[in-house]
């Protein structure tokens, strides 16, 4: 049963948007997995979902930096899913998929737009996102969460924030700072190192399920960046280019692992761009 709580919030944009929160999308035994649906008001927006980062171990829907999208007249659906403390990869990814077979099914009952897809994630939520956007079909990532398994879990169009895309060589790429943080978060996501878990490090990375049907790709990340190796963007923009597929990286100087530059005025405007080509 879906349940829903319809509130006007303010979501670091001036536009105000008709927000349904808490709606369940699927029950993983006794977890309720839900999503919070930011509509522009009026029309039959077209839809991004939003991935939400924190190591894979932490983080909540409720933060959702790219509300600006929203003057952008996007509708944005931000999902929360199984953290690594409440399951191991590939969890993650069947709980993403789960919620966009969910919207594909209800894009009459919320007023959406579903027939094409963008999804945006920042940071885990940024190789989430990426991960989910290259594996479309793929058996052993689908997963069989939620009731909705008749409809497609395809995405059109994908948006990483300073994300992770090869789990096999991050580490070989980080900095001692970036260890200190990388190692423990990718113990409680796969179960142990990748280099004790290879085959599931390696399930794990976008760079490893691309093929030439592979959606436009948009990558963001800064150059100073101590916790997310830039070369994990870099290894998969090179990856795109190789197979002749759509891809823009852009590097940020200066910038970290975050802030608000990453989603201002001028980002927000690129990103809208990449999106319309694809979703309008």
């Amino acid at each position: 049963m879906m349940k829903f709580i319809c509130s006007l919030v303010l979501l670091t944009t001036a536009a105000l948007a008709d927000t349904q929160a808490d709606i369940e999308y699927a029950k993983v035994g006794d977890v309720s997995l839900k999503l919070d649906l930011h509509r522009p008001q009026g029309g039959n927006p077209p839809l991004i979902v939003y991935v939400h980062g924190g190591g894979w171990r932490g983080g909540s829907k409720k933060d959702v930096p790219i509300g600006k999208l929203l003057d952008q007249g996007y509708a944005i659906a931000s999902v929360d899913y199984r953290l690594s403390t409440q399951a191991v990869f590939p969890a993650q990814v069947h709980d993403i998929k789960a919620a966009i077979r969910f919207l594909r099914a209800n894009a009459g009952v919320f007023h959406i737009n579903a027939t094409k897809i963008g999804i945006l994630g920042s940071s885990a939520g940024g190789h989430l996102a990426a991960l989910v956007g290259v594996s479309n079909g793929s058996p052993e990532l689908e997963g069989k969460v939620g009731e909705h398994l008749d409809q497609s879990s395809d995405v059109q169009v994908i948006v990483s924030f300073f994300g992770a895309s090869n789990l096999e060589t991050i580490l070989s790429q980080s900095t001692p700072r970036g260890l200190e943080m990388r190692i423990p978060a990718l113990k409680l996501l796969l179960g142990d190192t990748p280099e004790q878990k290879p085959e599931l490090a390696k399930l794990a990375s976008p760079v490893a399920h691309l093929d030439k049907k592979d959606p436009p790709l948009l990558l963001i990340h800064g150059d100073a960046d101590p916790q997310m190796p830039p070369p994990q963007s870099q290894e998969l923009a090179k990856a795109y280019e190789a197979l002749g597929l759509p891809v823009t990286l852009i590097v940020m100087p200066g910038s970290k692992h975050g802030g608000k530059e990453f989603y201002d005025d001028e980002r927000t405007a690129i990103v809208a761009k990449f999106l319309d080509k694809v979703l309008r």
